[in-house]
């Protein structure tokens, strides 16, 4: 038993939060800035739209970010493009944070979740929860029902 629970609590990911408001961040690589629109971040990484040539995998960068708690700094390595399913999109991780900047960032990332931006299933309510499955069985109704059959019977 305390294998599966050691095993369930590594392959545990944090929490991954959509960022409002096409939010920007300034990327340096090879002293040459660029700006990027962050699209999600979670305590270890995150990704960003790029409207210029993206970054080889495995390209070292760093990455600052103003929040509502003040500037985040952090060295990063960029990932794989594609990410989220659009070509422009790359993802990054974190490699290290200042203190200062770790603080910020998690107060952020915390106030983010409360708004409802994470994709953490624990905070969904039961209201939530049937709101979700109601709309799913909308959507499910109306593609079969078409627009040609407006009573759903057999003609």
């Amino acid at each position: 038993m305390r294998q599966k629970l050691e095993k369930n609590r590594k392959n545990t990911r944090p929490p991954r939060i959509r960022v409002p408001n096409n939010e920007q961040a300034i990327f340096t690589v090879d002293n040459q800035k660029f700006i990027g629109v962050i699209k999600r971040l979670s305590l270890t990484g995150g990704s960003a739209v790029f409207t210029r040539n993206l970054i080889p995998h495995g390209t070292l960068g760093e990455m600052a970010l103003k929040t509502v708690f003040g500037k985040v700094e952090a060295q990063i390595q960029f990932l794989h493009t594609g990410a989220d399913g659009m070509p422009l999109t790359q993802a990054f991780r974190f490699l290290d944070m200042d203190d200062t900047s770790r603080r910020r960032f998690t107060a952020a990332a915390e106030l983010m979740q409360r708004e409802g931006f994470s994709d953490a299933k624990e905070e969904r309510g039961p209201l939530d929860f049937g709101l979700s499955k109601l709309g799913e069985s909308i959507r499910r109704l109306s593609g079969a029902v078409g627009p040609g059959r407006r009573d759903g019977a057999k003609r």
